[in-house]
């Protein structure tokens, strides 16, 4: 049996626990909470065991089960480290961890203790995202000359974030995101894409900054917006931009010498992933306003019901990362992935105006999904 303990039981948590929900084959065994209250009302809701404290979780479950750290991101790294210590592989919520230092740390601690340490978000084992890799590995873009990629969200300042209340009434934390910044928590979605596509991220140019300081809650400092150019070891270069400020858009673009394959919804785990073909009309040079759809070939994975803003299903990775840990290999979005992933999310924050980056760690390319191949 596949076994999973929640710590944290906050807004994020009902979303996993719906994803958790689509897998039979995982048991839930209980979560912990720092906030008696919260943890109280999300186990009864979900009707799963309270742990009173940590070390009562962690001895509860059984070697080779997961931690699924959904805690506070200023909390991440050390429930990342107790859970380690404790013996237990982790995939935790998005950031990894909040300066790269520590992200070395717990990746080092997870490598020496024979463990596995993995990172939110999940949407790269997602249907959309396997689709447009598959696409690109298949040739129909032909030659790939520029990705263009957007997590720009609204103006969220002025959304009604005060009443965004999960499914068990855990609010959304929007002081912990205005605080975390847009980019440690969006940029990973297509960030995850990319290097899927085309393998580590070898330099980028970047900037960041604060467009937004009066936002609700009073928390100031942080960048609200963020633009990298990216350059890949394998593929194109691609620029990338997270926002609270600019109209909403999520799309990404790749652009080929053939056309443009293009995904409209990063949030959307079954958004199509549509094929515009370029052609010549008399004098004008365009892209085909309808695209033709590349379709998996057959079932893909479970999907959920949109909640909000989002139709992810927030357990692919926990699901996958287990599935990994019974068949003794390493989870797609674990190790090298990880760190990866979070030094170059980390990059793209602290920019500022210094320009350009050369980034360190390396990864493979991680296989594609079964049913994506």
């Amino acid at each position: 049996m596949k076994t999973v303990v929640l710590v944290g039981c906050g807004f994020v948590a009902d979303l996993y626990m719906a994803g958790l929900a689509t897998f039979p084959g995982l048991r839930i065994i209980g979560a912990h909470d720092r906030d008696a209250a919260r943890m109280r009302a999300f186990c009864a809701h979900w009707s799963i065991p309270e742990f009173a404290d940590l070390e009562q979780a962690f001895a509860v479950l059984p070697q080779g089960g997961l931690v699924l750290n959904l805690t506070n991101p200023a909390s991440h790294g050390a429930i990342n480290r107790a859970a380690l210590t404790a013996g237990h592989h982790v995939f935790c919520e998005k950031p990894m961890a909040l300066d790269l230092d520590e992200a070395r740390e717990v990746a080092q601690m997870a490598r020496d203790a024979g463990l596995q340490l993995a990172s939110a978000p999940s949407s790269m084992l997602g249907e959309a995202a396997q689709m447009l890799a598959r696409a690109l590995r298949d040739g129909v873009v032909g030659a790939q000359r520029l990705v263009y990629a957007e997590l720009d969200d609204g103006f969220i300042p002025q959304a009604p974030v005060q009443g965004w209340i999960s499914e068990s009434g855990a609010r959304w934390p929007y002081q912990d995101e205005f605080a975390v910044g847009c980019t440690l928590e969006h940029a990973g979605y297509y960030l995850s894409w990319l290097i899927n596509m085309f393998g580590p991220v070898t330099h980028l140019v970047a900037a960041s900054a604060e467009t937004l300081p009066d936002k609700p809650g009073g928390t100031g400092g942080t960048p609200d917006f963020s633009v990298a150019t990216l350059f890949f070891e394998d593929g194109p270069p691609a620029r990338l931009t997270c926002s609270i400020a600019a109209p909403h858009d999520h799309r990404i673009r790749v652009i080929g010498d053939n056309g443009v394959l293009a995904v409209n919804e990063a949030w959307n785990n079954a958004a199509p992933v549509r094929f515009h073909r370029r052609m010549r009309i008399r004098r004008r040079l365009l892209e085909s306003p309808v695209g033709k759809r590349i379709k998996p070939k057959g079932p893909t994975h479970p999907k959920v019901k949109r909640r909000g803003a989002a139709a992810m299903n927030f357990a692919l990775g926990p699901a996958e990362m287990l599935d990994a840990i019974a068949e003794g290999r390493t989870a797609r979005l674990a190790g090298n992935f990880a760190l990866h992933l979070t030094e170059v999310t980390l990059a793209i924050q602290n920019a500022g105006r210094t320009g350009a980056v050369e980034i360190t760690s390396r990864c493979d390319k991680p296989e594609p999904m079964p049913w994506a191949r």
